[in-house]
């Protein structure tokens, strides 16, 4: 395995490759609802993925069905993130396209005639499931299959680069495909994030930055190294790539168990039985997304057309800094620059932490550094709330004191502020002895003890009490 400086590629696709940031944010989201001619072809989807649009149905032949989860990122949904900023500006439709807007059918043969002629070393099997998943991208997900191709243009440069480094197979470039539907924003229901959806706890395992501030897992290069060491080190411990591809999944102590249960065996296949239900749709959707980005012209999908943006460059910066302040003194759009810097989950850049670094295009660039004074001062005050030194109010507090007199069994003030309690046990002196057992009077008896009197008789010095008119001694 090759080992180089992860700062090396860097600095080589600073100039070529890192353009593509302005791409980061398009929102590639899966489920789009799109119109098939062949109306045959979606009554035959719908029968075999059932009425919930996130499960595969399969039934053997046996007539016994298995339920499948599609990965999350198959379950998105499209229209709501048409209009963010880089899809409204660098990339559109090819109207240029003249294939129908149909999805013809194929036999089961072609799809496996297809599959055995990719150039890959990973396996690449075929079943209903994979089928399954096929039917998806090249029905239902269409339009979004159209939108991930134009993306590619952008991303598939940085996820060769990264998996070359580590010697991992290059057909795990489409791997972001179905854990983020190349959405760098994306965020899983169990806190996965970024286009390789990273756990927190993994990714700062493999040296990606997370805090308050930053969280590199949206970085796409920062990312995709992090992602191509974990897979190196999965293949090191499984020695199969859909075993690896499946514990990047669910985790190694999934698949360990599910070795465990089927005896020991050593195969996604063989295991299939006791992996989680998004697992057993995960490799199938996985041999899916190769087949369709490969495959999408007889499938009368048309890429959507990328528009290269301008090269940008970075400038560091040694002081905390609002992205708000970068947009407003030097004339930038907040979201291109949001796009731009992903990391920075909440605009601010925690540049008195550590240099840090803020790309922008090389036009920016040079307007920020003519007026970086005037952007630091910018509304400082308002947009960087944290405070270095605080004040403490040393102001002695008054208090004013009320004489009350509450009636009744509330509480009751004296005229010097001295609060008592009403109790009916607890009361004067005064009205002591007429109050049964609870009120005592006490005087001495002939042989010096104290003769108690209540309503309840009476007690002599020993404490003997009157019976039947006789004393006990």
């Amino acid at each position: 395995m090759r080992q180089l400086s992860y700062l090396k590629h860097v600095h080589r696709l600073v100039g070529v490759l890192l353009p593509f940031y302005l791409f980061t944010f398009l929102p590639l989201n899966a489920n789009a609802q799109v119109v098939i001619s062949n109306e045959q072809v979606i009554e035959e989807e719908d029968d075999e993925i059932g009425d919930d649009e996130d499960e595969i149905v399969v039934t053997d032949e046996n007539g016994d069905e298995e339920v499948i989860e599609f990965p999350e990122a198959m379950t998105y949904d499209l229209d709501s993130l048409l209009n963010l900023y880089m899809s409204k500006n660098y990339l559109e439709e090819d109207n240029g396209c003249r294939m129908k807007d149909e999805n013809p059918i194929f036999t089961d043969e072609e799809y496996i005639d297809r599959l055995s002629r990719l150039p890959y070393i990973m396996e690449m099997s075929y079943n209903d499931v994979v089928k399954s998943c096929i039917e998806r991208y090249s029905g239902r997900l269409r339009k979004s299959v159209s939108y991930m191709l134009g993306a590619s243009n952008f991303y598939m440069p940085i996820f060769e680069e990264a998996l070359e480094t580590y010697d991992v197979p290059l057909e795990l470039k489409y791997l972001p495909i179905i854990e983020s539907a190349l959405n760098p924003r994306a965020v899983s229901r169990v806190g996965a994030t970024g286009l390789w959806q990273f756990m927190l706890s993994t990714g700062k395992q493999y040296g990606l930055k997370i805090n308050s501030l930053v969280d590199e897992r949206r970085d796409p290069i920062k990312a995709s190294y992090a992602a191509a060491n974990l897979l190196s080190d999965l293949y090191k411990v499984y020695g199969d790539w859909n075993l690896v591809i499946a514990a990047y999944n669910c985790g190694p102590g999934n698949i360990n168990k599910a070795i465990a249960r089927s005896g020991g065996k050593r195969d996604y296949w063989e295991i299939y039985p006791y992996l989680p239900a998004e697992t057993r749709g995960y490799v199938p959707a996985f041999i899916a997304a190769n087949y369709i980005m490969n495959y999408y012209c007889d499938h009368n999908i048309c890429p959507m057309r990328s528009r290269l943006p301008e090269r940008t460059d970075t400038v560091m910066v040694h002081k905390n800094l609002h992205l708000q302040q970068i947009a407003a003194v030097c004339g930038i759009d907040i979201e291109e620059l949001r796009t731009l810097n992903p990391s920075y989950r909440r605009d601010i850049v925690p540049g008195a932490n550590e240099p840090s670094a803020i790309r922008m295009s090389q036009a920016d660039v040079t307007k920020f550094l003519e007026m970086e004074d005037s952007v630091y001062r910018y509304r400082a005050d308002e947009l960087l709330t944290r405070r270095a030194v605080v004040e403490i109010n040393d102001d002695v507090p008054t208090f004013t004191h009320h004489k009350k007199i509450r009636h009744g069994r509330h509480a009751r003030y004296g005229k010097h502020g001295k609060k008592y309690k009403h109790n009916r046990h607890a009361v004067s002196s005064k009205k002591r002895g007429k109050r049964g057992a609870a009120s005592v009077s006490k005087k001495k008896g002939r042989h010096g003890g104290t003769v108690k009197k209540s309503k309840r008789g009476k007690r002599n010095a020993g404490g003997g009490k009157k019976r039947g008119g006789r004393r006990r001694r």
